[in-house]
C-alpha cells in the first residue's frame, strides 16, 4: 500500500500515524508488523513524541546544527544536507501491530521527515501477518 504525502516546506515533519493505522485497518491485520519505508534520498521516517509539536521543531533545529545548510558539500544538486538528514533519520520504521491497533507509546506517533520539499512523496506500508 502507498500513502501519498505533499510537502509545504523546505523541512518539516508530517504526522502519518493515522494514515498508517488506516492502512491496518483496510488491511484487517489483527496481529503481526507495519512497515513504514520512505523510498526517497532526501526524506526519511522517525518514531517520536505526537502531543507537543515543539517536539519536532526541536529536532529539526538540531539536525540543523548538525548539518549546516553551507559546508564544503560536493554534491552537485546543492541538497546534499538533505541527503545526510535523511540518512540520520533513516528510511524505515517497524510497528508492531496488536489487537488492529498499531503499538505505540502513549506520546508516540509515526512522521514523514521532508529535507527537500516542498515535493509529492510516497510512503509504502507492508504488513507481516502474525
Amino acid at each position: 500500500m502507498e500513502i501519498d504525502v505533499s510537502t509545504r516546506t523546505t523541512t518539516e515533519f508530517i504526522d502519518v500515524t493515522a494514515r498508517i493505522q488506516d492502512a491496518v485497518t483496510v488491511e484487517g491485520m489483527t496481529s503481526g508488523l507495519c512497515m513504514v519505508y520512505v523510498p526517497h534520498t532526501t526524506a526519511g521516517v522517525t518514531i517520536n513524541e505526537s502531543a507537543d509539536p515543539n517536539v519536532q521543531r526541536d529536532i529539526l533545529m538540531a539536525l540543523d546544527r548538525m548539518v549546516p545548510a553551507r559546508a564544503d558539500y560536493r554534491h552537485l544538486e546543492g541538497n546534499s544536507p538533505a541527503h545526510v538528514k535523511a540518512s540520520l533519520m533513516g528510511t524505515s520504521a517497524l510497528v508492531g501491530v496488536d489487537r488492529g491497533r498499531l503499538v505505540l507509546g502513549t506520546w508516540q506517533g509515526i512522521f514523514f521527515c521532508e529535507f527537500d520539499g516542498p515535493r509529492k512523496r510516497k510512503v509504502h506500508v507492508r504488513f507481516i501477518h502474525g
